[in-house]
């Protein structure tokens, strides 16, 4: 078979590397995987992606004898599942690999936020030791609102509740179990974002969560409130949330995602999306400002991003092929 690995880093050809022995053909594109690429691997049997790959009907149409495809993430929003499902294309995927760590730099980034870092770091670099201005703010008693309770929720519970932090949860389908064992209440949306000082958001992005925090949600908020996002940027609608930040009803976030984050990534992506209208032009320019915005930090969608955790990754999406390889697929997606 010939399996393409998409979104290469040099690091990862030992995982790779040893399906040759079993008589496979092995091949490293850095560059995501695009209709453009397709053509040229129109002959791959498998194929492994990250997240920036858009896998969907227009590049997966050129893949005429594609059998499986191995994300190297926990979400698969970036597949159409549909198509695969019709076109009998199995879709696996890393269903665990970074809790602990996405959960960390939830805290990374408030802290940040909390501590002021990023500002004081810029003054004393410049010889400046004064203090004025970058009064911060305790987490202890502050309360945090948990939105989605899946590993990297509880993660990040049971981190909350060692800075003494009282939480409140909302989730679709309530682990009462587990709200018993860390000491949390889930309570219902509306009631956790009037409640919380923090909100910090954990579900997929889908249909369902599109949007989820926008202007009406911001409304809800304590005034003064600070949203953290490591989940996907869709989750956030980013024109309301400049619009909160301009108001103060939100006085900062920490934001790991992006809705326009690839074609931020690429600039020449980002002028082809100017003639082609293949992105929110509006999305594309409040992200931009959110950037240089003093009480805005955002990372490059790297929360996941710690030695321990990708090597998880690509040990997962190495057993997934060889579970596949060897007629016992593992870890399938979309195919309810």
């Amino acid at each position: 078979m010939k399996i393409v690995v998409f979104e290469f880093e040099e690091w990862e050809r030992g995982f790779f590397d040893h399906f040759r022995a079993g008589g496979h053909e092995v091949r490293y594109e850095e560059r995501p995987l695009d209709a453009e690429i397709a053509a040229a691997h129109a002959d791959a049997d498998l194929v492994s992606t990250f997240i920036y790959s858009r896998l969907d009907r227009a590049v997966l149409s050129r893949l005429g004898r594609l059998k499986l495809i191995a994300t190297r993430s926990t979400g698969f929003d970036h597949i159409d599942t549909g198509y695969c499902r019709d076109a009998g294309i199995r879709v696996s995927n890393v269903p665990s690999y970074g809790e602990s760590t996405v959960a960390e730099h939830v805290f990374a980034l408030l802290l940040a936020l909390s501590h002021r870092i990023p500002e004081a770091v810029a003054r004393t670099r410049q010889g400046d030791f004064s203090q004025r201005g970058l009064q911060g703010f305790d987490l202890c008693g502050r309360t945090l609102g948990v939105v989605g309770t899946g590993r990297i929720g509880h993660k990040v519970i049971r981190i909350a509740r060692g800075f003494e932090m009282p939480v409140l949860a909302y989730d679709v389908h309530p682990d009462r179990e587990a709200e018993r064992a860390l000491g949390f209440s889930y309570v219902d949306m509306e009631e956790l974002l009037r409640r919380s000082d923090i909100v910090t958001l954990h579900v997929p992005g889908e249909a369902a969560t599109h949007h989820l925090i926008a202007a009406r949600e911001f409304a809800l908020m304590k005034d003064g409130a600070v949203l953290i996002n490591t989940a996907r940027g869709n989750v956030v609608d980013v024109k309301a949330l400049l619009r909160a930040l301009a108001d103060g009803k939100v006085a900062a976030a920490g934001l790991d995602v992006l809705p326009e984050e690839p074609a931020i990534r690429e600039e020449a992506e980002l002028l082809r999306s100017l003639f082609t209208r293949r992105h929110d032009l509006e999305t594309l320019l409040a992200d931009q400002v959110l950037l240089h915005m003093r009480n805005v930090l955002i990372t490059p969608h790297s929360a996941f991003n710690t030695r321990e955790a990708v090597q998880r990754i690509v040990r997962t999406t190495v057993e997934n092929i060889e579970g596949y390889l060897g007629g016992e697929p593992r870890n399938l997606v979309g195919e309810e």
